[in-house]
């Protein structure tokens, strides 16, 4: 049987497709490959087959179509070995085929696959006609599908006349009906917009006597606030006097009293100190003491002139706080600022208020320190030392007009002393009866 399909003189090796096999064909010789692929050993494959030999036959008919077609046209061996599996699967086939008389009952496709693959003489008409057959049957088959899809599309364009008729008398009945809605729509409209216009109009009108209402009452409510204000200013001021009065009252005294009363103080400790310094003896004046002339051990005019300080003697200080009832007013910054500016603000605070405590408990006298409440970032925790006042300025006001507070708070005659460098604070002080000192010469008393 191998003989026989291989090369005998009668067989159809030499006969050679003119044309592209058909495609029907082509999938039947796949498949028959795919099915005589597994009777194979691997060394009997091409070598481009042998990858897909553990295939499923589908896989390989899907995956290695291209390649097993190429290789059946290629190799001969190949082609013989397919062959010969398809004569065991095939035998009444592959028998009619070398007879030269396929059965008429066969498939066209089925026939020119197996003549394709065993390749007997006539084996290129019988692949032609089965085309041939494919295509004629395909073509029967497009005309009679082609005819159904044109039956189907004549119906469906009559039925879609209908629906197109009966749907433009519709809308043609519901076009009339909508103009005439329109039409009445428009005339409700045009009144409406008439109503608007008017309500906008009397909205107007009722807006403009609602802003005059609005303007009146609010000048009616503005003047009401500025009186109550007014009223309000005059009662506090009010219960500010009769406090005042009460107060002074309970106390005894009035604020005035108490700057009279200081003042007697400062008089009479003037004269006690004055007293003491021009060694008055305490007999009263006699007649022959009013003739001029020197006595022995008395300094004259000269010897009290040798006796004057400088302005930057520190000894100064200590002579001005010594006068009755005096008054130490520094100018806190401007002190520290001149001795040790390099310190932190609350360390030079520190420093100067234990030295103003020393010096306040040698003198006796009253100590105020004053600070510029702008130079702080936060509330200062700070308790005054014994003997010194220490006050910060408000916001907005500066330690120089603070300073010119106290200085004109107190009463004309009492001695102030006040320490500091700026020439403005000096002049404004000296204007208001107070004695200014460079903030330099306190330091050098401090130390």
């Amino acid at each position: 049987m191998v003989e026989t399909a291989g090369g005998g003189p009668g067989d159809g090796t030499a006969e050679v497709l003119d044309r592209p096999l058909p495609d029907g064909v082509r999938k039947r010789v796949v498949q028959i490959v795919s099915d005589g692929f597994g009777g194979l050993t691997v060394a009997e494959l091409p070598a481009q087959l042998r990858q897909y030999a553990r295939f499923a036959p589908n896989r390989r008919a899907k995956f290695a179509g291209n390649a097993m077609a190429a290789a059946l046209e290629t190799d001969a061996v190949f082609r013989q070995r397919i062959g010969e599996r398809f004569r065991e699967a095939e035998p009444e086939l592959a028998g009619a085929l070398d007879a030269g008389s396929p059965p008429p009952a066969a498939d066209p496709l089925d026939v020119a696959a197996a003549a394709y693959v065993l390749r007997p003489a006539g084996w290129v008409k019988l692949v032609t006609a089965a085309g041939e057959e494919a295509q004629r049957a395909h073509a029967e088959r497009a005309d009679e599908e082609n005819r159904a899809e044109l039956e189907r599309l004549r119906a469906e364009l009559a039925q879609a006349r209908d629906h197109t008729r009966a749907e433009t008398e519709r809308l043609r009945t519901e076009l009339e009906s909508a103009k005439k809605e329109a039409e009445s729509l428009h005339r409700k409209l045009r009144a409406a917009l008439s109503d608007v216009k008017r309500g906008e109009a009397a909205l107007r009108k009722a807006q403009g006597e609602m802003d005059a209402l609005r303007a009146e009452a609010q000048a009616q409510v503005s003047a009401a606030e500025s009186e109550s204000r007014r009223l309000k200013a005059r009662l506090g001021e009010a219960e500010a006097a009769l406090e005042a009065t009460r107060r002074a009252a309970r106390e005894g005294r009035s604020v005035e009293d108490m700057r009279v009363r200081l003042l007697l103080d400062t008089l009479l400790e003037a004269t006690q100190g004055l007293r003491r310094e021009l060694a008055l003896p305490p007999v009263s004046v006699r007649p022959a003491e009013t003739v001029d002339a020197v006595e022995p051990g008395r300094m004259t005019p000269k010897d009290i002139a040798a006796r004057a300080l400088s302005e930057n003697d520190p000894a100064i200080l200590d002579q001005l706080l010594a006068l009755p009832q005096a008054h130490l007013v520094v100018d806190g910054y401007n002190v520290t600022k001149t001795g040790y500016p390099q310190m932190p603000l609350e360390k030079q605070r520190l420093r100067l208020l234990g030295q103003l405590s020393a010096l306040a408990a040698q003198t006796g006298a009253e100590v105020t320190c004053v600070f510029d409440g702008a130079e702080l970032a936060a509330p200062v925790l700070l308790a005054p030392p014994r003997g010194v006042r220490v006050l910060f300025s408000k916001p907005g006001v500066t330690a120089d007009e603070l300073i010119r507070q106290l200085v004109r708070a107190e009463p004309p005659g009492r001695p102030v002393i006040v320490a500091s460098t700026d020439r403005e604070v000096a002049d404004g002080v000296a204007k208001a009866g107070a004695r200014p000192v460079a903030s330099a010469v306190l330091l050098k008393r401090l130390s």
